[in-house]
């Protein structure tokens, strides 16, 4: 089956499609160019005849109407000029004009007389080559003067006007063509240069970037803007990897302490404490169980890219009300109500964590506060953290000196899942001194 024109078309490059676009639309510009060139030419030489023979024509009705008419006309120019009298009898003429016939017969004088302009006359019938064009002027006494002039030198003109643009035209298309496809190929060629670019890009060589072209035009912020999805790429394989290393990292501690303890005790297990064995493998296994949630929660939240994983209105109120319930140290001190857009599971998992770390950390209690405003703070009194740390507590993995024994429990995790999930919803956290202790302020965006 043969292809459409279409469908060749669309298998053309880019170079050569817009090449024979800018070549159709010249060669549309030139013709039109050259018609409206050849029609006010034509306009211009017929309307200067025009006004010569008109003037002739208005001197002789002068002199005919003072007397004064010369026998025969004189004219320098070739225009031929007939005085008609009243009844049509041609009395004066031009020399060499035909003393007999008149250029026009009375119903041609009659509308040339009222239309007031030249009008077009075959020349042939008094031996003059080419077209003639005719002015008829009234003059006393009933008389009638005509003036013509051949315009037979204006068509030749004209004609060699047509030869010149018939042959300059194809040549200057083609010229404009070449330019187009030079300037085109230079115009694409930075877009060459990024998918050459993009092409020697490989796993192995993930940190090259594509070229920049010094032109700030369209393709410079293209290969601006790749550039950046290549940084961020970049950025998310190297957190990937951390994730990753981090993780086998953490996950290694508690399977290897399973094993330890359960080779021990099939080493020698008429002295073994089964009990014991069973609840260090149980807060192994648990350990390993939360990990394995957190990690799950960060995967979830960088495949949403940003984004809640509902957007649905959420009583924060209800929400802080049930998680302070499940904690026997945590107190609520005051609590407006407050409906958020977002996920009442996320938000839940953000109160989880929170109140994990104040409770773990705490001397006595740990107060929680929910303001009309959305900001939810969560204070402890225990040791804090020093202020340098505050921000760094937040990166993944990132666990302080105190808290890097397996007793004290957690990964690193929670608070990364809390600045993820709070950032997805539209807020912020941020860490204060409580003096003594460590308040974090979740600040979100109540619906009004």
């Amino acid at each position: 089956m043969a292809d459409t024109p279409l469908a060749w078309w669309r298998r053309q490059g880019l170079r050569f499609r817009l090449t024979m676009v800018a070549a159709c639309v010249l060669a549309a510009a030139l013709a039109v160019a050259a018609v409206a060139l050849l029609t006010v030419l034509d306009r211009a030489l017929i309307g200067t005849v025009d006004r010569a023979i008109e003037q002739h024509a208005q001197q002789v009705r002068v002199k005919a109407d003072t007397g004064r008419l010369p026998a025969p006309i004189v004219t320098n120019d070739g225009t031929i000029v007939q005085v008609l009298d009243k009844d049509g009898r041609i009395t004066d003429v031009t020399y060499g004009a035909d003393r007999l016939v008149p250029l026009l017969n009375a119903a041609a004088r009659e509308r040339a007389l009222r239309g007031g302009g030249a009008v077009d006359l075959d020349g042939r019938p008094y031996a003059i080559s080419g077209p003639l064009r005719v002015v008829a002027v009234s003059a006393d006494h009933g008389r009638t003067v005509l003036a013509a002039r051949s315009i037979g030198e204006i068509a030749q003109s004209l004609q060699v006007a047509v030869n010149v643009l018939y042959v300059g035209t194809p040549v200057l298309l083609v010229l404009l063509a070449a330019a187009s496809w030079i300037i085109v190929g230079r115009t694409l060629r930075p877009i060459d240069a990024l998918r050459r670019g993009a092409a020697e890009i490989t796993h192995t060589a993930r940190s090259r970037r594509l070229p920049v072209p010094q032109a700030h035009d369209e393709v410079n912020a293209l290969a601006t803007t790749l550039n950046d999805m290549l940084a961020r790429l970049e950025e998310a394989e190297q957190r990937q990897r951390a994730l990753v290393s981090d993780a086998a990292h953490e996950l290694r501690s508690p399977v290897a302490s399973i094993r330890l303890q359960l080779e021990v005790a099939l080493g020698h297990p008429e002295g073994a404490d089964w009990q014991e064995t069973a609840e260090g493998a149980l807060e192994d296994t648990l350990r390993l169980s939360r990990l394995a949630e957190d990690l799950l929660a960060l995967a979830r939240l960088d495949e949403r890219g940003g984004r809640p994983g509902r957007r649905e209105p959420v009583d924060l109120d209800e929400v802080v009300r049930q998680s302070v319930e499940r904690y026997g140290e945590a107190h609520l001190a005051f609590c407006d109500p407050v409906v958020v857009r977002g996920d009442a599971l996320d938000l839940s998992r953000v109160l989880t964590n929170l109140l994990d770390n104040a409770v773990r950390h705490t001397s006595t209690k740990v107060e929680v506060v929910l303001t009309a405003d959305g900001v939810l703070t969560v204070t402890d009194d225990g040791p804090g953290i020093p202020a340098e740390d505050r921000e760094r507590v937040f990166d993944r993995f990132t666990r302080l000196d105190s808290g890097r024994s397996r007793d004290e429990g957690g990964a690193g995790l929670g608070l990364a899942i809390v600045r993820e999930t709070v950032k997805a919803h539209g807020g912020r956290v941020h860490l204060e001194d409580a003096r003594p202790g460590l308040r974090v302020v979740v600040e979100l965006r109540p619906v009004r």
